[in-house]
C-alpha cells in the first residue's frame, strides 16, 4: 500500500484540513471524534477537527496573513469588512466570539456589535 502521506487522498485533502486547521493522524490513532477518511474500503487517514475557539483563532492568524499585517493596524473600514467575513463564517457564533474578535481588532466589543448592528441595518433585518 502507498504510504499514507504520499496517498492520493491525504494530498487532495490536505490543503482543506489545513485550512480549518485540523489535524491529520493514523486511522489506528482516531478517537469516536475523529473523522477517518477510506478509500476504496481501506481506512487511509483520519480528520481530528479543532475546537470551535481553535478555529476562530485560525482563522484570525489567516486574515492577518492575508491582510499582511496585524488585524488592530487595519483602518475602520477594513476592520468593518472583516466582521462582515467573520460573521459570514460563523465566528459570532462561537462563545467569547465577540470578544476574541475584538481583542485581535483592538477595538472594544461595543464597536464589533456596531459593526454587526450596522450591517444587520444595511441588509434589512
Amino acid at each position: 500500500m502507498t504510504e499514507p502521506a504520499d496517498h492520493p487522498l491525504v494530498t487532495a485533502v490536505k490543503p482543506l484540513v489545513d485550512a480549518m486547521g485540523a489535524e491529520l493522524i493514523g486511522p489506528d490513532q482516531a478517537r469516536a471524534d475523529d473523522v477517518v477518511l477510506a478509500w476504496e474500503g481501506e481506512d487511509v487517514i483520519a480528520v481530528r477537527l479543532p475546537q470551535l475557539s481553535d478555529s476562530l483563532d485560525h482563522i484570525l492568524a489567516a486574515m492577518e496573513r492575508q491582510h499582511g499585517m496585524p488585524l488592530a493596524d487595519l483602518d475602520r473600514k477594513t476592520k468593518q469588512a472583516v466582521v462582515r467575513t467573520l460573521e459570514a463564517r460563523g465566528a459570532f457564533s462561537v462563545r467569547h466570539g465577540v470578544e476574541t474578535v475584538a481583542g485581535a481588532l483592538g477595538v472594544s466589543r461595543f464597536t464589533v456589535y456596531n459593526y454587526l448592528n450596522r450591517e444587520n441595518a444595511a441588509k434589512g433585518e
